[in-house]
């Protein structure tokens, strides 16, 4: 089925001009570095010995020059992870007195990478990059206008994985280069530690207390050489946005909670992705036991894991969590594994955002979602037809007695939506996203702007719908780059001008108004105001609430 070209709600049957659609504001403050237009035939790439070449605090590094942007790739802002460094907080890398080559991406963090290009069309869609895979991964990448002294805001990416997978540039709409043009702003984005290597909180076995979060912690150290490099790129470090998506929107709340990072950020967006609590310490710290015997070490014989390989330790972790699943539940764990723990000493233990004193509470935050997060039919077109009956069946598993009621509060809430729109719907329902919300706007100060990203790819036959993933390239105006989700052209790129444009505007300033989407008013409790982003942005009154209450 081919994608509406209006507002998605509308084909839903939600009428949004009733809902507060206002006028569409003109792009103002984009003040993109004078950059000579290439002819056809002019060179676009520029790398030699004494072409972009910037100082940081650990030796000189030299980049690239494409297309008028500097690029700096895989700058060590840590040391080596392995061995003695296994479960420790970062520490400095070494310094170098030669200029070191900032050419090619740093190391993906130690995950799993057998069969990752199994599913033919997630390879195809997402485009997946990944790199040599090493604990020599704490790297960054800097993309700039200029090494000059003008200080303009930094943007910091956050990849997702759900802290288990992925790194800095596993899509191609990951890319920087696009939104520091058009914004003139410093992209960075950033690899860490992930998984058991990042989040195994050992102190109960006497590893050191903050191996819990040491891979939080390695983005706190990336924050810190902003804060100590960025103007050496042309970057202001007291004008910080961080952003992350999935698990990355999760990292984005985490850091929001972390003493550590008090300073290293100013302003925040988590996409599709965000966590209001960090693990269960009791769990962590038990789960870390069981690593311990399941490698047939004793307490205390940290020294021994340290030095097991990194492939064969994440399998223990991973026996580990299985053997850990029935505690778990008894504990109110749904979902056991590795993770930022509440530990009350590197992360806030307790629910987020409930200080009103907190850092946090100066911070304003950007919220998006996307409206089929999850799809069921993207590659199984049968399914377009499936019936509201078949749909209740599909979801018992997930939601037993009170599925009809789930489904049936959505098939009120958008009465012209199909089945299969129903189901997508249902399983990509925004509870989380506006719990976030809720909990940020009732216990702090800074605003917050909440979106919810409806537009969908004319590819698959229509069946991508607005997927998970789908609006990264959007913020970052990559649209033409990231073709496997957009198709290309004139249709996305004009969605992406309004969004990017606003995100601009809300990393320069902490407002996203002025930027090309519709007047944005902050998020309320009572009202729920979202911005729908789609052909035709609009802002609307909470306009999937009433479906929502099923969740409850």
């Amino acid at each position: 089925m081919k994608p509406s070209r209006r507002n998605f709600l509308q084909s839903l049957g939600v009428g949004v001009a009733s809902l507060g659609v206002s006028q569409q504001a003109t792009a103002v403050g984009l003040k993109p570095p004078k950059i000579a237009k290439p002819t056809a035939d002019d060179q676009v790439l520029l790398v030699g010995d004494k072409i972009a070449i910037a100082n940081t605090e650990h030796g000189k590094v030299r980049g690239f020059i494409l297309r008028g942007i500097n690029q700096f790739l895989g700058i060590p802002y840590g040391a080596d992870t392995a061995g003695k460094n296994r479960f420790m907080p970062p520490q400095k890398p070494t310094a170098w007195t030669e200029i070191r080559p900032a050419l090619w991406w740093g190391n993906s963090a130690p995950q799993i990478m057998e069969k990752r290009y199994s599913n033919v069309y997630a390879s195809f869609v997402d485009h997946w990059n990944y790199d040599d895979v090493s604990e020599d991964c704490l790297k960054l990448n800097v993309w700039t206008p200029a090494i000059d002294t003008q200080k303009r805001p930094v943007i910091v990416w956050l990849h997702g994985g759900g802290f288990v997978n992925g790194n800095a540039i596993e899509q191609d709409g990951y890319h920087g280069e696009n939104i520091s043009r058009l914004g003139n702003v410093v992209f960075c984005s950033i690899n860490h530690r992930l998984g058991a290597l990042g989040y195994s909180d050992l102190k109960a076995a006497g590893g050191n207390p903050a191996s819990g979060n040491v891979g939080n912690l390695d983005m706190v150290a990336a924050l810190e050489w902003v804060k100590n490099n960025i103007t050496n790129f042309g970057g202001d470090p007291t004008n910080v946005t961080i952003i992350g998506q999935s698990g990355g929107g999760a990292k984005v709340t985490t850091l929001m909670n972390m003493p550590s990072a008090k300073g290293l950020f100013h302003k925040a967006v988590a996409l599709s992705g965000s966590s209001l609590a960090g693990t269960n310490k009791e769990y962590a710290e038990k789960l870390g036991m069981k690593i311990m015997e399941e490698a047939g070490l004793k307490s205390g014989e940290i020294d021994k894991l340290q030095q097991i390989p990194w492939r064969e330790y994440i399998d223990i972790a991973n026996r580990a969590t299985e053997k850990m699943a029935d505690e778990a539940k008894k504990m109110g764990i749904q979902r056991g594994g590795y993770a930022p723990v509440g530990d009350g000493v590197t992360l806030k233990e307790g629910p987020f955002f409930t200080d009103p004193n907190h850092f946090s509470a100066s911070i304003p935050l950007m919220i998006c979602s996307t409206f089929h997060e999850q799809n069921p039919d993207r590659t199984d077109a049968s399914l377009e037809s499936i019936s509201l009956a078949e749909v209740k069946e599909k979801l018992k598993s997930r939601f037993g007695d009170k599925t009809s009621d789930v489904v049936d509060a959505y098939a009120r809430n958008f009465p012209k939506a199909r089945p299969i729109e129903i189901w997508a719907l249902v399983v990509s329902n925004r509870k989380n996203a506006i719990a976030t919300a809720d909990a940020k706007v009732s216990g702090q100060k800074a605003p917050v702007y909440v979106a919810w990203f409806g537009w969908q790819p004319p590819l698959f036959d229509g069946r991508m719908r607005a997927f998970h993933c789908d609006d990264i390239c959007f913020w970052f105006y990559n649209t033409d780059l990231m073709l496997t989700h957009t198709g290309g052209g004139k249709r996305p790129r004009a969605l992406s001008e309004k969004m990017a444009g606003s995100f601009l505007n809300f990393v320069k300033t902490g407002n996203p108004n002025g930027g090309g989407l519709p007047a944005w008013k902050p998020y309320t409790v009572q009202n729920g105001e979202t911005m729908v982003l789609d052909d035709t942005p609009a802002l609307v009154n909470d306009p999937d609430r009433e479906a929502r209450k099923a969740l409850v």
